[in-house]
């Protein structure tokens, strides 16, 4: 018996008991769609994660960790807002370093007539809205005259012009930040991609935001490299220029984007991989399903295994036909599978935003996954099923 007639057997039999074979290749569709949706929005928050990023490569996150000799001359060190506006300036002065991002966040109440929202409010200055790639909707960006003159205007994120001025103009518009007036100017358009959870956000110069708030320092500053073969000596300057300012050993320290999405990357394989094994489980619980099912099938097929036995079939040809039957019951399974875990990922993307990707790769995984699955489960039925003896298998009743 060739090959293909095996196949052609396989498919009678499944048709021959349709409910039953639906039920068994449940477990495995269940299984591989588990797999599939989990690995799917992994890779895809991954990409996502890659291509945001790559508009950021070339620039450089400085940070401020205290020793543990300053932390125990000053217990308060952590909160102190750690970058000055004499470190900005002479930051800017480094070769390697094209532009310098320096902003202060704090929490405020934002009101507008008789609504009131919590926001986060941002100090920034003029390099700030370049860099992070941050563009206008509705209005305008900030002028040199806006910082320069430190005035009292804002632009504020699409989530904030929703929720405070509902279908209501804001630019021109007055809001209060903490008891200080602010001008809307400018509109956000709205994020996109894996960090775009829309919040609630106003923007300011920083020479407005010290003079209404009392601030003086930076909490945050970004370095922009001048090119990406640049990042390391501008990082490396950047530490050494703050920690002799400051006086320090090493409390002042840099991080470059890529390293920071590569640390991302990693996590979100790790977690894909842990959760795509517990989801694999379930696999397992199929297959165990499809053996107990392949040993009902030889038990009611024993007259038919005699049968062919008599005809000349030999053990090899018996033990083939039943493992095919179990890896095609698993295989179609698996394809159901991935189906089901694509488009469940698929509205994922379209209704939660969160992106998916559905590589080659790990369709023919999911696959060759199920027919190894079919042929492990499928041994101890397609062995017993070889074994028995053709004189009793035919008195069988």
């Amino acid at each position: 018996m060739n090959l293909m007639e095996n196949f052609r057997m396989a498919f009678s039999s499944i048709l021959a008991h349709k409910l039953r074979s639906i039920l068994t290749m449940l477990g495995i569709i269940i299984g591989v769609g588990s797999v599939i949706l989990v690995v799917a929005i992994g890779q895809g928050g991954e990409q996502a994660l890659k291509t945001q990023i790559a508009g950021s490569s070339n620039t450089i996150e400085v940070y401020y960790q205290p020793s543990e000799e300053e932390l125990k001359a000053n217990p308060n060190a952590m909160l102190v807002d750690p970058f000055t506006q004499e470190d900005v300036e002479a930051l800017k002065e480094i070769p390697e370093v094209k532009q310098v991002v320096a902003s202060t966040t704090s929490s405020y109440q934002i009101r507008y007539k008789e609504e009131t929202i919590d926001a986060t409010v941002y100090g920034i200055n003029a390099a700030y809205m370049d860099v992070n790639q941050l563009n206008i909707h509705k209005g305008r960006l900030f002028t040199e005259a806006d910082f320069l003159g430190g005035r009292r205007v804002a632009i504020i994120s699409d989530q904030l012009a929703k929720d405070l001025f509902k279908k209501q103009n804001p630019i021109g518009e007055v809001v209060w930040v903490s008891n200080q007036p602010f001008e809307i100017i400018g509109i956000l358009e709205k994020p996109t991609g894996i960090f775009a959870f829309g919040m609630s956000e106003i923007y300011t110069p920083w020479t407005a935001y010290r003079n209404a708030f009392g601030q003086t320092n930076y909490t945050q500053v970004t370095l922009e490299a001048v090119s990406a073969d640049e990042i390391k000596a501008a990082g490396e300057k950047a530490e050494q220029l703050l920690n002799d300012m400051h006086q320090t050993e090493d409390s002042y320290q840099v991080v470059n984007f890529e390293e920071i999405a590569e640390s991302i990357g990693q996590i979100t394989r790790i977690m894909t991989m842990i959760i795509g094994s517990i989801a694999g489980i379930s696999l397992v619980v199929g297959g165990i399903g499809v053996m107990n099912i392949m040993l009902v099938s030889v038990t009611e097929r024993t007259r038919e295994i005699g049968i062919r036995k008599a005809l000349g079939a030999t053990r090899r040809q018996i033990l083939l036909q039943f493992l095919i039957e179990s890896m095609t019951l698993t295989l179609i399974g698996g394809t159901l599978g991935i189906l089901l875990g694509a488009g469940i990922a698929s509205i994922i993307s379209i209704f939660a935003g969160w992106p998916s990707l559905v590589s080659w790769q790990v369709v023919v995984g999911g696959l060759l996954f199920s027919m190894f699955i079919g042929i492990l489960f499928g041994l101890l039925p397609a062995n017993k099923a070889a074994r028995l003896d053709p004189i009793e298998s035919l008195r069988y009743e």
